[in-house]
């Protein structure tokens, strides 16, 4: 169709526009505005302080891309400055100070480091608590200073100690309860060294030999009973300038008419088959014969 005979098409049907009666306004007006602006403006407030609270917390707490005020995020791990407190329980491979300053574990109670193996079973503690310091393990050691020299280890069998020197500055010295094996006990310069078992016996063994010697002094072995030296299969040798016996019975001895007004100032020594020592009046002869009687109380 052609746009004339479009045209005198629609002027012979004389089509009619429908009119517009109503006009209906589009938007919010009245109460509903006045709510709408409140909802607006009480959210921009939240969004204000929220904003300030957020950037009140990162300078309080001095956050930085390495991380928070005393706790600084490396690649090694995590760095700490100051006073750190943990409420619950702390799990790491590795705790280190600084080169300058201490490394401090401080609790109200107790303060106990635990070991655990692959399958989460205690292998070692250590509990330091107000009384006492306790460890349980297989095996303690103490190292040096560098970590190469042992100088004391403990297990379930033994106790070593490889220190050059092992003193013992209390007044009432070291008690032993069994067997002590030691190839040297010395005493300190200018104090002397008493070895002492006061309700039992004191027992030296050795499959050499044992030596007792005083480079400077004199050697003193005393006891409240019977003192015993006995040799095996050797001799016992007494080597000195001077031998003395203190303290030795004097037997019983009727002397002549000619003595009996003179002091007797020479004694000879007599030995009793069971090898007690004690002394009689010497005589032209000896007269330990005639002291035997002393044996029988032996």
């Amino acid at each position: 169709i052609t746009q004339e005979q479009f045209i005198l098409a629609s002027q012979s049907l004389h089509l009619q526009r429908p009119g517009c009666d109503a006009v209906y306004p589009v938007g919010l007006y009245g109460w509903r505005k006045r709510c709408l602006y409140f909802f607006l403006l009480l959210l921009l407030v939240t969004m204000i302080v929220n904003l300030a609270l957020t950037v009140w917390i990162i300078k309080v707490m001095n956050f930085s891309v390495d991380g928070m005020g005393n706790l600084k995020l490396n690649q090694d791990g995590i760095r700490m400055e100051g006073i750190s407190e943990f409420l619950l329980p702390l799990y790491v491979n590795e705790i280190q100070s600084r080169r300058d300053s201490l490394l401090v574990l401080r609790s109200d109670k107790n303060v106990t480091l635990n070991a655990r193996n692959e399958q989460g079973l205690l292998t070692g503690q250590l509990t330091v608590g107000p009384e006492a310091v306790e460890a349980q393990c297989q095996r303690l050691e103490v190292r040096s200073r560098d970590g190469g020299t042992l100088l004391f280890t403990a297990d379930e069998e033994e106790v070593i100690m490889a220190a050059e020197k092992f003193t013992v500055t209390g007044s009432e010295g070291a008690v032993f309860g069994h067997s002590v094996e030691t190839p040297l006990i010395q005493a300190r310069a200018s104090e002397d060294l008493k070895l002492e078992s006061p309700t039992r016996t004191l027992t030296m063994e050795a499959p050499r030999g044992v030596e007792v010697s005083a480079a400077e002094g004199s050697l003193k072995v005393s006891g409240r009973k019977d003192l015993q030296l006995e040799s095996t299969e050797g001799e016992i040798l007494l080597d000195a300038n001077a031998v003395q016996f203190g303290g030795l019975p004097l037997g019983t001895y009727t002397a002549s008419p000619r003595q009996t007004s003179q002091e007797q100032t020479v004694y000879e020594v007599c030995v009793c088959p069971s090898g007690k020592i004690y002394l009689s009046p010497a005589e032209s002869s000896s007269t330990c014969q005639a002291m035997s009687n002393i044996c029988l109380w032996s």
